[in-house]
């Protein structure tokens, strides 16, 4: 009898163990993208993981916060959706510590427009959206700024906003919006600058679309990021490896045609 209750007690602990495995077992990775190109391109390193024993769980979000919230909070393991400076003023203004893992790709930001034909059909006092964050913002005016649009107090500052506009010649009317929504609501506007990955989701072609658009010397690259606990994971490094392979560098040229970029 004694012993039969030694067993179930430890039937019972071992239970219990089981119960608080961590989120990502040894050969899983659960990762946040956005779905255009993000997810796209992980689909193709997924059986490239599979084969080396790796499991890739992949979250698609539609917004810029929450993958950055619940990695740093233990709740996924790593993201892949954002540039640097978006993650320094993401990291500064939550006091997150996230880390870029790899750099992937380049998606030229575009502005575009339903109503006009080119930057110079825009009436005075156009109406403009841009995103409202500081690291897009600042990389649509600057957008605005190479399309002779307005000027800058800082030409070069990647985060300016509207109070550092200098000169405004058409008078245009600004409006900060969620990047996400500015697809949906650009026929209510003469122009929005929108991010490439959801001009695409929204079946924009930015080569064709676009009324102008960044140049390849772009600095605003895709990176993989973790967190400073996980960023030396083997199976971190392994998906970073996959994501810079010569396979996802000829699914992106063969894609996306110039909307998208290898940053390899």
């Amino acid at each position: 009898m004694f012993r039969t209750l030694i067993v179930a007690a430890a039937t019972l602990i071992l239970a219990s163990c089981s119960r608080e495995a961590p989120q990502s077992a040894p050969d899983t990775l659960t990762i946040a993208a956005t779905a255009v190109p993000h997810a796209e391109i992980l689909e193709v390193v997924r059986p490239i993981l599979a084969e080396q024993g790796l499991k890739l769980d992949v979250k698609v979000f539609n917004d810029y916060v929450q993958p950055n919230l619940q990695v740093d909070q233990k709740q996924l393991d790593v993201n892949y959706f954002q540039t640097a400076p978006y993650l320094d003023e993401f990291n500064k203004a939550r006091g997150t510590k996230l880390l870029r893992v790899v750099g992937v790709h380049i998606e030229p930001i575009g502005a575009y427009s339903r109503k006009h034909k080119a930057l110079a059909d825009l009436p005075q006092g156009a109406s403009v959206a841009i995103p409202n964050e500081p690291s897009n913002g600042g990389r649509a005016l600057l957008l605005l700024q190479k399309g002779g649009l307005i000027t800058l107090k800082d030409p070069a500052n990647p985060l300016s906003t509207l109070n550092d506009i200098a000169t405004n010649p058409k008078g245009l009317k600004f409006r900060e919006l969620e990047a996400a929504t500015l697809p949906r609501v650009l026929g209510e506007l003469d122009l929005a600058v929108i991010n490439t990955n959801f001009a695409l989701d929204a079946k924009l072609d930015p080569a064709k679309d676009a009324l102008i658009l960044e140049d390849k010397q772009s600095p605003y690259v895709n990176f993989l990021v973790a967190r400073p606990d996980n960023k030396d994971d083997p199976r971190v490094q392994k998906l970073a490896a996959a994501l810079t392979s010569p396979a996802v560098k000829a699914f992106i040229e063969k894609t996306y045609h110039g909307a998208v970029q290898p940053a390899f």
